[in-house]
């Protein structure tokens, strides 16, 4: 875990609707130079070993618009274990970085960021269309289907005004399409 302090860490998959701590203040953000990407195999939350399904992470080039949640000033430090915990401790197959992002009042902060460690052996890369949504289709994992994480994704998007033709053709394809579950 970094020494750094950042106030700030961007939400661009299910840290938008499930941050696992109190958040002072949200606000809808970019990130530049990345975009989301169903690019992980998930072998515990969303999949399994056997039958791996997909998580989001973040690839080089673009842009990514999601939510920025402010860490608590007390709990900090309980915000950032829980943080590393979820996002580094349980399979490696993010690396945290701090970089700017651009809060929808203007500002731009420094926040945590948690970029696909693409020599991990859980990353896929850019899968082609029919294999994501035949992972997706079938992947279960503790947190439940691979389905409802796109629907949650898409949801929550959509909530911001934002609109994600690779993900909403995605969803088409491998039967997402609907109401999200908000889990």
């Amino acid at each position: 875990m970094s020494a750094a302090k950042p106030d700030w860490v961007f939400a661009y998959g299910s840290l938008m609707w499930n941050p696992g701590f109190a958040t002072p203040e949200t606000q809808a953000a970019r990130l530049h130079g990345w975009h989301r990407a169903f690019c992980i195999y998930s072998e515990h939350y969303r999949g399994t070993p056997r039958k791996p399904g997909l998580i989001l992470g973040l690839l080089p080039g673009g842009a990514c618009r999601g939510l920025a949640h402010r860490l608590p000033r007390h709990g900090y430090d309980a915000a950032r274990r829980y943080l590393w915990q979820r996002e580094i401790d349980n399979d490696g197959v993010y690396k945290e970085e701090i970089r700017p992002i651009h809060l929808h009042d203007g500002r731009t902060v420094e926040a945590l960021v948690y970029l696909a460690d693409r020599g991990h052996r859980q990353f896929a890369g850019k899968l082609p269309t029919a294999k994501a949504a035949a992972l997706m289709r079938r992947g279960r994992g503790v947190a439940g289907t691979n389905l409802a994480y796109l629907r949650n994704t898409l949801a929550h998007l959509s909530d911001l005004g934002l609109g994600d033709r690779a993900l909403e053709e995605l969803a088409r394809r491998a039967g997402a399409s609907g109401r999200a579950t908000r889990s």
